[in-house]
């Protein structure tokens, strides 16, 4: 019976060592690149390798999981519930391996690396334009590539290692995601100039006599909540002023502000402040940036807001990825300057 026992631990044991000697480190760096990219010819300029070539990795390893991994959709390259299941610590450890084996330094003079950030108009103009000059410079070669931080799955982009490093407000970030307060910041007041109460101090009646234009990227309807849009753990700000701050200053003195133009992007604002009385309600930088490239005024608002804190949010599994680590530096010495 103990024979019977050891040699099945035996036969196990050699099914086991089997399996993981048929898998090597290009197989998981295939599964990698597929698994973030969906596409095999993207997946390919990435590894340097053909289509084919891609497409024969990924057979071999399905052999060794027994399971299609990926399957062609017309989106792309879906993965499946295994590749699913086992992508989080397959990546985080091909990292690990990197790291270990002493992968050659980050250079920044050097890297040719892209960086997938995500960010909104407003600290695309007033962010994102300071870290660019500061990497043309410090890192001529390294690319950006700067996606909209308004899409509805911006947590799982992050998850699935298509974007590197999200920017914005969030009230809630998940266990498996990191935070980095960048910048704290209050609101102001945008009007044209000549605006009726250009010439003195705004008072609450203004807000309530003179209509709105305001940025949303999600209501309701979108499922937003207080403000914030929750998806997979993770909270983004849906609006880009504090309505309760304003709401209730108005309820004090029996008036509601008028909400006549809701726009997704802030850069279409002076557009719509011109030949207009409307106000609009936005975070201080965004109002300095646009008053002095479009003409307008700002001004401070006649009651308290709640003060904005922006952060830079990753996955922990680049914790340690020198590169990541630089470009998180990188954006928080440009945030200290807009600051």
């Amino acid at each position: 019976m103990i024979l019977q026992v050891q040699n099945a631990r035996h036969a196990t044991c050699q099914t086991y060592f089997m399996s993981i000697g048929r898998v090597d480190l290009n197989l998981i760096k295939v599964f990698d690149a597929v698994y973030e990219d969906r596409n095999l010819l993207r997946a390919g300029k990435r590894l340097n390798l053909s289509q084919s070539a891609v497409s024969h990795a990924l057979t071999r390893l399905r052999d060794v999981v027994d399971d299609e991994l990926f399957v062609r959709t017309a989106k792309g390259m879906m993965p499946t519930a295994r590749a699913n299941a086992m992508a989080d610590d397959l990546r985080l450890s091909l990292r690990r391996i990197e790291i270990t084996l002493g992968v050659e330094p980050f250079n920044p003079l050097q890297s040719t690396r892209r960086f997938a950030v995500a960010a909104n108009d407003h600290l695309t103009v007033v962010l994102i334009a300071e870290l660019s000059r500061m990497m043309a410079v410090q890192s001529p070669c390294i690319d950006l590539v700067i996606r909209a931080s308004t899409r509805i799955d911006l947590a799982e982009q992050i998850d699935v290692g298509r974007i590197d490093l999200a920017l914005g407000i969030f009230s809630q970030v998940p266990p498996r995601l990191k935070a980095r307060t960048l910048m704290t910041e209050s609101e102001l007041i945008v009007m044209r100039k000549g605006h009726p109460a250009a010439l003195r101090k705004l008072v609450l009646q203004d807000l309530a006599r003179y209509p709105l234009v305001t940025v949303s990227v999600g209501g309701q309807e979108e499922g937003a909540v207080g403000g914030f849009i929750l998806e997979r753990g993770l909270a983004r700000q849906a609006e880009m002023f504090d309505r309760h701050a304003l709401e209730e200053a108005l309820a004090g003195i029996g008036a509601e502000p008028r909400y006549r133009t809701t726009v997704p992007h802030s850069l279409a604002i002076p557009a719509l402040l011109r030949g207009s009385d409307m106000l609009s309600i936005m975070p201080s930088s965004l109002a300095r940036s646009l008053a002095v490239e479009s003409d307008l005024l700002v001004r401070e608002p006649p009651y308290t807001s709640v003060l904005s804190t922006f952060s830079g949010v990753w996955h922990s599994r680049n914790d340690h990825d020198p590169a990541h680590v630089w470009l998180r530096d990188c954006v928080a010495r440009a945030a200290q300057q807009v600051a």
